[in-house]
């Protein structure tokens, strides 16, 4: 049985990057959450700050796990821990170099083709503390 990551109750699979987003299965996109936790108020799915916060922590473990700058497909799939078919899927409108897919291209996919970053926390912030 999964457990809340936050209280310890009965939890679900809660994807980071939403598969609406082009979040995929993978267990760096999960946190596991109880049903307050993920769709009551203050869960990612109604507090923008948490969510943002849940994608920026997500892309920074990206980051640090692939530091190299190219990777190949099996390595790819033993690092991320990701079905090979649905990567090579994901990765098909990329670059395959002699060296292998570039990790800025793999990143940028994973999260849903879109850059997170701290300072669009800080940005959130600001124009939350305006109102």
């Amino acid at each position: 049985m999964l457990k809340c990551q936050i209280c310890g109750k009965p939890a679900d699979k809660h994807h980071i990057v939403y598969r609406s987003q082009g979040g995929v299965d993978f267990p760096l996109n999960f946190k596991y959450l109880c049903s307050e936790h993920h769709r009551g108020k203050s869960g990612p799915h109604k507090n923008r700050k948490l969510d943002l916060l849940y994608k920026v922590e997500m892309q920074q473990k990206l980051e640090k796990l692939l530091y190299k700058e190219f990777y190949t497909l099996d390595e790819l799939v033993n690092l991320l821990q990701i079905n090979k078919g649905m990567l090579k899927k994901l990765l098909k409108e990329y670059k395959l170099y002699k060296e292998g897919y570039r990790s800025f291209d793999v990143i940028y996919r994973l999260m849903g083709k879109k850059k997170y970053t701290e300072y669009m926390l800080q940005e959130y912030y600001d124009f939350i503390g305006n109102f």
